[in-house]
């Protein structure tokens, strides 16, 4: 065969290779040419989840898709939270919801079971309650010398027990509650240290669950009951009176107003051992509380609303954090009616100690 017919057909054999090799290269070419396209897309996305999941993609990586949340104007720029503001974000600034529902189990999440003692009126010790002007008509024995002093140690033990829940299948809740308040000379040591005043306060009270507005508060429980006041005393230091209460709730954001009334069983005058005590302590009283920042102003303020022989008295008090459910507590009571054996007797009375925390 001529030389130049073999060199012939080895060049279209050569050319032949050479296509076949083009058309297996060229598709990985074009691919690969596809992917550093989308790179270099990838590479100009500026949100940093956005652009990982594209670089996914364009490696034929799977990943589950994450929604995106939109950036807002009021998160632009703004700096990422760290572990401690993390913290403090979760530390309420003030009640965490409504006081009055706590107390008295005004919707679900307040419900707890039956049955189980929780605060009524506040629960303190005031180790220093320095009155500047002691009733010393009352006896602290039988000892006419023994004297009340002005410092003494003033101390409250409330609670409530809910009896009934959803009276009759009505939006009312039958409650027992109990309070008892003492005057404990402690200082006295020339006379052992005497109680110089104890109130027993039994109540039974029927609270109605309510929810209306009035003047831009809002109606939260209405209750009414039965309550008996004594000092345990006998004759001529004892003190106690019957009466019908109906006391009313209001709230709006962190304040709450408390208006009670009472109206006084009468009873015949060899067993009325404080005949006059409406003169003194009138028909009812009224408490303002605001809750701000784990703090709690209080003030209660009561009239006889008798314009000839006016009498009342005004409370004011302050309750700030100090540890876990204990806060301290600063009180001032001014006028009649602070105690049954001084009910008649005008007190001027500064008190400072410790309360347990039930509104947080």
């Amino acid at each position: 065969m001529p030389i130049h017919r073999y060199t012939y057909r080895l060049r279209i054999a050569l050319i032949i290779a050479m296509l076949a090799s083009a058309a297996l290269v060229l598709p990985q070419y074009e691919a690969l040419a596809d992917t550093i396209n989308k790179i270099a897309e990838c590479a100009s996305i500026q949100d940093d989840t956005e652009r990982l999941h594209c670089y996914d993609r364009a490696a034929g990586r799977k990943t589950q898709e994450v929604p995106h949340k939109p950036e807002t104007a009021g998160d632009a720029g703004a700096p990422e939270k760290t572990d401690e503001t993390a913290v403090a974000a979760k530390e309420p600034a003030v009640s965490p919801r409504s006081v009055m529902a706590m107390h008295w189990d005004l919707d679900e999440a307040s419900r707890q079971s039956s049955f189980v003692i929780r605060p009524y009126r506040p629960n303190y010790i005031l180790p220093l309650a320095y009155n500047t002007s002691p009733n010393q008509d009352q006896g602290l024995d039988a000892d006419p010398d023994a004297r009340a002093q002005n410092a003494e140690v003033k101390f409250q033990i409330s609670f409530k027990v809910k009896l009934w829940e959803d009276v009759l299948g009505k939006n009312m809740d039958l409650w027992f509650a109990y309070t008892q308040l003492s005057f404990w000379q402690l200082y006295n040591k020339d006379f052992s240290a005497p109680f110089r005043e104890t109130n027993y306060e039994p109540e039974l009270l029927l609270n109605f669950r309510t929810n209306y507005d009035l003047f831009g508060l809002k109606g939260r429980i209405i209750n009414v009951g039965f309550n008996h006041q004594s000092n345990g005393r006998s004759q001529p230091l004892s003190r106690s009176w019957n009466r019908i209460v109906a006391n009313f709730g209001f709230e709006r954001d962190m304040f709450n107003l408390l208006l009670k009334t009472w109206y006084r069983i009468p009873e015949t005058t060899k067993d009325d051992d404080n005949p006059d005590i409406d003169k003194y302590l009138g028909y009812g009283e009224i408490w303002g509380y605001y809750y701000w920042n784990r703090h709690r102003f209080g003030a209660m303020l009561r009239n006889n609303l008798r314009p000839s022989d006016n009498k009342g008295a005004v409370q004011l008090e302050w309750t700030f954090p100090l540890i876990e459910r204990v806060s301290g507590y600063i009180q001032y009571f001014n006028g009649y009616g602070e105690s049954l054996i001084d009910y008649n007797k005008s007190v001027n009375r500064f008190s400072i100690g410790f309360m347990l925390t039930d509104w947080y």
